[in-house]
């Protein structure tokens, strides 16, 4: 019988990964190239056993019988393909995020189990930044990321206030974006030069063209880059002085952790910032379909203790 095509929307996914066999082909085309190979020894000398929907290895070493979770974020794991799929489909392809109350209620899991599903594909979602230093025109942005002063516990206002325009408490997310291309995030522990000088260079190749706000002036580095700041108590944009492309990254991750899961702790924060940075960095021309496959191929399959 002639397969069906490969999904392109929900509605396709849904019907597709529902069987068993579609959810072991789409995963086996993307994890092996040219056949099953054993996850521990990397040998091709595999043997697939039909019934038990696993392999074996024919080498001599422990744990012979593998399956396509193993190795991947999915291992140890007792839940079915499909609904691993389907959590990884929501999360990849849902512009504002999508919390774990919802993928519980659209695949028939509980929310503990949602929330374990998504983090382990956030940590999927991290960038590894193997194509080395980027360039040419270079926004780089700060942002903060927390609740209102007001809103605080007393000791946490009193910290607060003490910090002032420092950090105010908040969380500070380093952003820097090369023009139409991609965005490079980090976590920081505040916004000082000793901070954010290392990261530029280690992201940012010489000579490139930095673009940043009024505070670009306590770090600029003059001598590798030929740094432009846009003050934005006076305007906003000078030419092609401007730090409008960061602003809308800022303004994307704002919505998805305010509107859509409304409290991030600070120490899970950079899982949700590696997430937008995924779905924004694989916009397109990629339509569902195409992120979906790359978050598989590229993404998934990486050893479980790396998480």
């Amino acid at each position: 019988m002639e397969r069906a095509p490969e999904p392109r929307t929900l509605q396709e996914a849904i019907v597709y990964f529902s069987s068993p066999v579609n959810c072991r082909e789409y995963l086996m085309a993307r994890r092996w190239l040219d056949g099953a190979v054993c996850p521990r020894c990397g040998s091709k000398n595999v043997l697939f056993l039909e019934k038990y929907n696993r392999w074996h290895c024919r080498e001599k070493h422990d744990a012979p019988q593998f399956t396509l979770k193993t190795g991947t974020i999915m291992e140890d794991s007792p839940i079915g393909l499909d609904k691993w799929l389907m959590a990884m489909w929501q999360v990849v392809n849902s512009k504002n995020g999508i919390s774990s109350c919802e993928v519980a209620r659209a695949i028939g899991v509980t929310q503990k189990t949602a929330w374990f599903l998504d983090h382990r594909i956030r940590a999927a979602m991290q960038d590894e930044h193997n194509g080395g230093k980027i360039g040419g025109e270079v926004e780089v942005d700060e942002t903060f990321i927390g609740g209102k002063a007001r809103n605080m516990h007393k000791d946490r206002k009193a910290r607060a206030q003490a910090e002032g325009r420092n950090t105010g408490g908040k969380t500070v997310v380093l952003g820097i974006l090369e023009r139409g291309k991609t965005v490079r995030t980090a976590v920081v522990e505040d916004r000082t030069k000793g901070t954010i000088q290392p990261l530029v260079k280690e992201h940012v190749d010489a000579g490139a063209n930095i673009y940043s706000d009024e505070h670009g002036e306590q770090w600029r580095m003059d001598y590798l880059y030929n740094h432009e700041v846009v003050n934005h108590l006076e305007q906003y944009v000078n030419g092609n002085v401007h730090t409008n492309g960061i602003e809308n990254f800022w303004s994307c991750l704002k919505r998805t952790i305010n509107g859509t899961y409304v409290s991030v702790e600070p120490f899970h924060l950079f899982r949700y910032v590696d997430e937008q940075a995924f779905r924004y960095n694989n916009r397109k021309p990629m339509d569902d379909g195409d992120r979906f496959s790359h978050f598989v191929r590229k993404k998934d399959h990486r050893e479980a203790r790396h998480l």
